[in-house]
């Protein structure tokens, strides 16, 4: 597994576990690409965080339940109502199929594909529900959630590692992401996921401040992948961590 944590404002990597599984080309994002698919939906004004999604019959969801409960035909709902074009933009604008590191050495680049989904393999749905056909790096998914961390601006991450390098760092804005009206709509079923959710075993054992966090797990062809990516507003100030687990 690896670990990294990030300062949101400026987007340094302050600890990184297990560089080079870190700095892999990384893996299926699972249930954490419901992120990017979430933002994509509230720019596209298709839902609210309180708006009740039919997902058949009399079974409604909101977008802060579906997140909470990272509840996939929720996801699919949202990621075929888009439509690939726009959920590939979307992707593409918060950084997936480029690095996400400035000269960071070793870096991989996870990749974003350009063409949907096989219909046979669950198409677009898919592709929004789990990350199937996607490879996320950890460093891909930091940055991200970063960007939801500080407003929308989304760094280049990097990572100084003398006392020079540190003295001497200065930021590299990569792009400014229209998400600040968003981030309230998001931040309260990523909130749920800690403290009721998918998450909620990390509130039974820690609970000194509240957790905004997002889980993914999947497999694939026998490998089991396992995400936990978060930011909180600690001691030491507003930190995302990121774990990923193989």
């Amino acid at each position: 597994g690896t670990a990294i944590a990030i300062d949101p404002a400026n987007g340094r990597i302050l600890a990184m576990v297990n560089q080079k599984l870190a700095l892999s080309r990384g893996a299926e994002p699972c249930s954490t690409i419901k992120l990017t698919v979430a933002l994509a939906a509230l720019e596209e004004g298709i839902v609210k965080r309180d708006t009740p999604v039919n997902l058949g019959g009399k079974y409604h969801l909101t977008l802060t339940e579906a997140l909470a409960h990272s509840n996939n035909l929720y996801f699919e709902t949202l990621g075929r109502t888009l439509g690939f074009e726009r959920v590939k933009h979307y992707a593409n604008e918060f950084g997936l199929g480029e690095l996400a590191g400035y000269h960071i050495q070793g870096e991989q680049l996870g990749t974003y594909p350009d063409e949907e989904l096989p219909a046979a393999l669950g198409g677009v749905g898919r592709m929004c529900s789990f990350g199937e056909s996607v490879s996320m790096t950890p460093l891909q998914l930091g940055a991200i959630v970063s960007a939801i961390a500080n407003g929308g601006t989304l760094y280049y991450l990097q990572h100084p590692e003398t006392a020079e390098d540190v003295a001497t760092f200065e930021p590299k804005v990569k792009r400014m992401l229209n998400i600040a009206p968003l981030i309230p709509e998001i931040s309260v079923g990523m909130e749920g996921a800690v403290q009721y959710g998918t998450a909620r075993s990390l509130r039974a054992n820690f609970n000194q401040f509240p957790v905004m966090g997002k889980t993914g797990t999947c497999s694939n062809n026998g490998t089991r992948f396992g995400w936990f990516a978060s930011y909180a507003n600690t001691p030491s100030g507003r930190i995302v961590t990121v774990f990923f687990l193989e």
